[in-house]
């Protein structure tokens, strides 16, 4: 049975999961507002050690439940890397560009989660096909029946890992500028302007046979 937000542990800070730069006023504990960010992104930003040297990877990832899921390549060096120590994943969303009156007080809205822990990875069968089945339908709701299931080849060449997220912080921005009261009588435009990724019209493949429809689940999402 699947645990309701009320019902489930909320975010507990460590040190380094802490926020401390407008403390109380941007950052949440409650899951649910983690929960959100992290349904609502398509990419995260996987921060390892590779040589000895922080990397940031662009990653696709999907969230079920408590667990954040990770996949790529058995040789990628970066997931190589994630399961020899602590990783840390970030997901930002920007919804807006804050203009102010003083050129220190522009900002951005935003929603952003970070997230701490030591990766696991999964060698079940069963597991990492659902942890795959979780990635899939995370970027393409609706897609993972309607095509061909991997296959034991592809699932020999796909290393699949699992995050807790009980070590997260949650930050967000909204509203106007923080302006100075002493430039609130400046005669520049101060306000936001508002930014929305949305979906363009789908475009079929080169080599996609004839007479075969847009689905449904591709359609919905615009």
């Amino acid at each position: 049975m699947t645990e309701s937000v009320a019902t489930r542990t909320p975010l507990s800070p460590t040190l380094r999961s802490t926020v401390t730069r407008y403390r109380g006023q941007r950052d949440a504990t409650d899951r649910a507002a983690l929960d959100a960010i992290l349904d609502t992104a398509t990419i995260c930003h996987l921060g390892v050690l590779m040589h000895g040297a922080p990397a940031v990877i662009p990653t696709i990832y999907g969230r079920g439940g408590d667990t954040l899921y990770l996949h790529g390549s058995t040789g990628s060096g970066n997931l190589r890397a994630a399961m020899t120590g602590d990783v840390s994943v970030a997901v930002t969303l920007v919804d807006g560009i804050v203009y102010a009156r003083s050129a220190m007080h522009f900002s951005m809205n935003y929603r952003s989660a970070v997230i701490h822990g030591r990766p696991t990875e999964l060698t079940d069968h069963a597991e990492r096909l659902h942890a795959l089945r979780v990635i899939v339908e995370h970027a393409a709701p609706g897609a993972w029946d309607t095509v061909r299931p991997p296959t034991r080849k592809e699932l020999a060449a796909t290393t699949v890992l699992s995050l807790d997220l009980t070590e997260a912080s949650v930050k967000t921005r909204t509203g106007d500028p923080s302006d100075d009261e002493s430039d609130l009588t400046s005669t520049a435009w101060a306000g936001t302007l508002p930014l929305h990724q949305t979906f363009a019209p789908p475009i079929p493949s080169a080599d996609l046979a004839p007479g075969i429809e847009i689905p449904t689940h591709v359609l919905s999402r615009r």
